[in-house]
């Protein structure tokens, strides 16, 4: 009997470990999501105020992956990219015309906030801030926003050592805010009849 009440509490304190510990993505989506027919999206270039522009290419494939594993068809970025030069010089195009141009369902605009290292001595906090939408092609009107941050802690004895670690978690830091971001963003709606 003494056994079974301490279960309970092992078991209550565990579930309380794991609800504490999940992270809570803030994000939007339009009620009515899965009647859009949202299938085909483009995923345009990331824009990454002061970020390096190798990350910013880095974030954008990792989105195209990991919608592609969502179930979404994947768009290559070079096709997209060639059917818009010219289009809009250096602003962000409207969904609506990106629509017109490409037929896609919905545009996601990503756009990188942070992205970098900041050396002090012997730490160095590697952090990637990204926030991300999806907008109708048809109407421009927003079907989803997310926003999520992620910092990884580096500490080394050496600037060698410290950039070597930055280096290491850079890559999967960018992986960690797509995917997390994106497990809020619903797989592909299935067709009826399906």
């Amino acid at each position: 009997m003494r056994s079974e009440g301490m279960r309970r509490w092992l078991l209550l304190g565990l579930v309380f470990f794991f609800v504490g510990c999940a992270v809570k993505i803030p994000h939007a989506i339009v009620p009515d999501y899965a009647k859009r027919g949202t299938r085909l999206i483009a995923v345009m270039p990331v824009g990454s105020g002061s970020a390096d522009p190798k990350a910013a290419g880095m974030l954008r494939d990792k989105l195209v992956e990991e919608l592609y594993f969502k179930g979404y068809p994947k768009i290559p970025p070079k096709a997209i990219d060639e059917k818009l030069a010219g289009v809009a010089a250096g602003g962000e195009i409207p969904a609506t015309r990106v629509g017109e141009l490409l037929r896609v369902d919905a545009v996601l605009y990503a756009r990188m906030v942070e992205g970098g290292t900041t050396r002090i001595l012997f730490y160095a906090p590697t952090t990637v801030d990204v926030e991300f939408e999806l907008k109708s092609a048809r109407t421009g009107e927003s079907l989803w926003r997310a926003k999520d941050r992620i910092t990884e802690r580096n500490f080394g004895l050496t600037r060698k050592q410290i950039e070597l670690k930055s280096s290491q978690v850079f890559e999967p830091a960018i992986q960690g805010v797509v995917s997390r971001a994106l497990s809020t963003l619903p797989d592909v709606p299935v067709a009826p009849g399906s």
